[in-house]
Order: structure tokens, then C-alpha cells, then sequence
């Protein structure tokens, strides 16, 4: 029987809410992105878009980790993308300075909110595993195999 967590729900219930909370604040900056650096544009409704289906896909219950794994790399692809862009820049001379407020700080805040809750989601999935007895029935014993009788 597979029974599901108050804090499981809880912790995919926080991911899905970072995920489209990332996805909503990117939205609102496609349109001048696109305008300003094309390929940002099209990172920021990329990453949006995903952040959307792995919202979906936490909420479903189902492939969680993939959803995981799949919102963490967006969100530090972001957070990372985020910090070159206002230190070093990104190429094709793509530069932000400044922190863009509010979406920069609120950005940085669900997509770090993300990472924590899949750390998490992560640490409570083991210790319940190591918790768990070991699964295979009833029965543990191995029976020893049939010898063979041979020619010599």
C-alpha cells in the first residue's frame, strides 16, 4: 500500500505554487525581453512554460521526481542566469544592472523557495525509505539450489 504524506502533499503543494509563481513573474517579462534580447524573451516563456508543467505534474502527484528535478534545474538555471546577467553579462552583450524590482527579488524567492522545498521533499523521501521495512513479503528465507549429479 503506497500512503502519501501530510508533509509530502505540503512540500508538492509549496513547489507548484514556487513553480507558477515563477512562471507568472516571467510571463510579465516576456514581452520586453523579447523586445530587448530576443533570446531572453524566449528563455523567460521557455522556463515559464516548463515551471507551468511542473507545477501541473507536482499537483498530479505523479513522476514527482522528475517534476523535482526538472523545477530545480529551471530555478537554478535561472537564479545562475539571473546573477551572470548583473555581474559578468550573458552573451551578445545581454546586461542587467540593478536588481529590477519587484520581479528580480520576488523571482529569486520562489525559485529559491523551490530548491529548498525539493531539498527537503528529498531528505523527508529517504528517511521515510530507511525508515520502511524492507518489502518482499512475508517470506525471507532463500532455498538453497538443487545440486547437480554429473558423469565423473
Amino acid at each position: 500500500m503506497n500512503s502519501i504524506s501530510v508533509t509530502d502533499i505540503a512540500l508538492r503543494g509549496l513547489g507548484a505554487c514556487c513553480a507558477v509563481g515563477n512562471a507568472v513573474l516571467h510571463a510579465l517579462l516576456v514581452p520586453d525581453h523579447l523586445e530587448e534580447k530576443f533570446y531572453m524573451g524566449v528563455l523567460f516563456a521557455v522556463g515559464g512554460g516548463v515551471m507551468l508543467v511542473v507545477a501541473a505534474t507536482l499537483v498530479a502527484g505523479k513522476r514527482s521526481m522528475t517534476a523535482w528535478l526538472t523545477g530545480a534545474a529551471v530555478s537554478l538555471g535561472m537564479i545562475v542566469g539571473f546573477g551572470l546577467s548583473r555581474t559578468v553579462g550573458l552573451p551578445d552583450g545581454y546586461y542587467e544592472p540593478g536588481w529590477e524590482p519587484p520581479y528580480g527579488p520576488l523571482s529569486l524567492i520562489v525559485e529559491g523557495l523551490f530548491v529548498l522545498a525539493f531539498l527537503t521533499w528529498l531528505g523527508v523521501r529517504r528517511a521515510a525509505a530507511a525508515q520502511a521495512p524492507p518489502s518482499g513479503g512475508a517470506r525471507t528465507e532463500r532455498t538453497a539450489p538443487a545440486r547437480l549429479t554429473g558423469g565423473k
